[in-house]
């Protein structure tokens, strides 16, 4: 009996016709396919994209070059130079994040005391070579000020949740 059964299954292309019934059940459903440059999806505001720094609202830098960003980062992307100033206190004279290394783990973000590198939540950036993901002090700093209303917004919707 059992073979007969598998002789039909087989003659009757049985698992092909189940397989195109699948596909007919699903080819006439809603699609969900986004559609992205017109489309966004929603995104969380935990999103860890493209980096910036931001700034105090006088507009001085918050980065106190503690260096901790660049000693907790894994994938050693970020480089800081660090000099004292006049006033007594210490500022980066070069801050250098390389996103071809960078692993978008937040590691910085978190190691942060004074809240000065952030991750956006920008993530429609690109590079037409290595060089053009290198992101210097002025351009971590052009970012922050671009983006700084949607920066506090997200800061503060996190310290709601945590």
């Amino acid at each position: 009996m059992e073979k007969i059964k598998n002789f039909l299954k087989t003659f009757l292309l049985y698992e092909l016709v189940k397989g195109m019934a699948l596909t007919g059940r699903y080819f006439f459903a809603r699609k969900i396919t986004v559609q992205f440059p017109e489309e966004k999806t929603p995104q969380s505001f935990r999103f860890r994209g493209l980096h910036a720094q931001r700034r105090y609202a006088n507009g001085e830098e918050r980065c106190i070059g503690c260096k901790l960003c660049e000693a907790v980062c894994p994938a050693l992307a970020i480089k800081i130079e660090v000099a004292e100033r006049g006033d007594g206190t210490r500022r980066t004279t070069q801050y250098d994040i390389d996103l071809t290394k960078c692993i978008f783990c937040g590691f910085c973000e978190e190691s942060c005391p004074v809240d000065a590198i952030v991750e956006t939540r920008v993530f429609e950036y690109h590079g037409e070579k290595r060089g053009d993901l290198y992101y210097t002090k002025p351009m971590l700093l052009a970012i922050g000020d671009k983006y700084e209303e949607q920066i506090a917004r997200d800061r503060a919707a996190d310290a709601k949740y945590r």
